[in-house]
């Protein structure tokens, strides 16, 4: 493991190695408000030895809210219960962006104070489920019906992302990862069949990424280029946004990003049985395309890791679900102790257990 605990630079700070842990949806906020607390912060700080922490998706306004119990940061509340956070990551030494976020389409009245979910197109997400929590009684329903979005619409919330991003730094993440992927509203303007479009918005490649386009910009403007990092999800199906031809998309997306001067891509690879495997030549494309930070996730092992590193394709690797029951990930890989296995049944909501309570490899 030699590649894999190199230090790389990112946004002024020395990642002590290439190890990732990407965004990963814990519903743990606390309620009502959906604020960042202190069982979060002991969460994120006992894995403070990977190289970058990209936080669980943060809601960026009350009508981005997808699911139950997430947490936001467009609050004074949410900031100061985010600061928590990032205080004590930083005192374990850790380095930590905020994945903003806004689910557009994948989202209920439940979750969004009465108020109907927008998207590009009033194209309902087929076949998709979201988490509610109504009158204390939590359940699983099908999206609602969104609204295609206006003009204002469109400008309200770019600013929303904008000040989103100015709300983490004064919360203290040392930059902001914009959630372009996994069918939420970024990613329901790139895909063809989610976007049905006939303005400037959709239509063309160029019309369909004007929206990640300008919302990048914005946040680059507000906080710089070099604190900003993009999430995209190629191949992905999830939450109901396929596009016609991933590809030329993404390749188109990735020269959009390098223009912008971004500080990494975070490409969300299919991990699901039987998904799409994204080829080499898609991954190299991307490579001679963008002259960024690339970090990939899904699925690596240790070993895949350095593959990935060594090849030249890949300088980040996230590692996704190990994080959840093995809180000191990096010192197990480097020693090459085998992984402990989580609980799925404690992954979304509740309290400590299968939460902060998984031992460090040294107790």
């Amino acid at each position: 493991m030699n590649k894999l605990f190199d230090t790389v630079q990112l946004a002024g700070h020395t990642l002590k190695n290439r190890i990732v842990m990407p965004p990963m949806t814990r519903s743990r906020s606390s309620q009502p408000g959906d604020i960042a607390n202190e069982l979060m912060a002991d969460y994120y700080a006992q894995r403070a030895s990977a190289g970058l922490i990209i936080s669980e998706g943060t809601q960026i306004s009350a009508l981005g809210k997808g699911y139950a119990w997430t947490p936001g940061i467009y609050t004074a509340e949410q900031i100061a219960g985010w600061k928590k956070v990032t205080d004590k990551v930083h005192q374990a030494g850790g380095i930590m962006f905020a994945q903003l976020w806004h689910v557009g389409r994948v989202s209920h009245p439940s979750n969004t104070g009465g108020e109907q979910p927008i998207a590009p197109s009033a194209i309902a997400a087929k076949d998709v489920k979201v988490f509610i929590d109504e009158d204390d009684k939590p359940d699983f329903v099908a999206t609602a019906q969104p609204r295609a979005m206006s003009h204002d619409d469109i400008k309200q919330v770019i600013n929303e992302y904008r000040q989103a991003a100015r709300n983490a730094v004064d919360a203290g993440f040392d930059g902001i990862e914009l959630h372009a992927a996994n069918g939420y509203l970024i990613n329901q303007f790139i895909d063809s069949e989610s976007n049905q479009r006939t303005d400037e918005y959709g239509g063309s490649l160029e019309n369909r990424l004007r929206f990640l386009q300008q919302v990048t910009q914005a946040v680059c403007d507000e906080i710089g280029a070099e604190r900003v990092g993009v999430r995209l999800a190629p191949l992905t199906t999830l939450n109901g946004t396929v596009d016609d031809n991933p590809f030329e998309t993404y390749i188109g997306a990735a020269k959009v990003l390098n223009d912008l001067n971004v500080a990494y891509l975070h490409i969300a690879e299919a991990d699901w049985d039987d998904a799409p495997l994204m080829e080499q030549s898609f991954k190299q494309a991307l490579r001679e395309n963008y002259a960024g930070l690339m970090i990939y996730a899904g699925k690596y092992t240790g070993e895949k890791a350095e593959q990935a590193l060594a090849a030249g394709w890949a300088d980040l690797i996230g590692f996704g679900r190990p994080f959840v029951a093995n809180p000191d990930l990096p010192a197990r890989i480097e020693q090459g102790i085998e992984l402990a296995q989580h609980d799925p049944d404690t992954l979304f909501g509740g309290g400590a257990k299968g939460y902060t309570d998984y031992p460090l490899v040294t107790q």
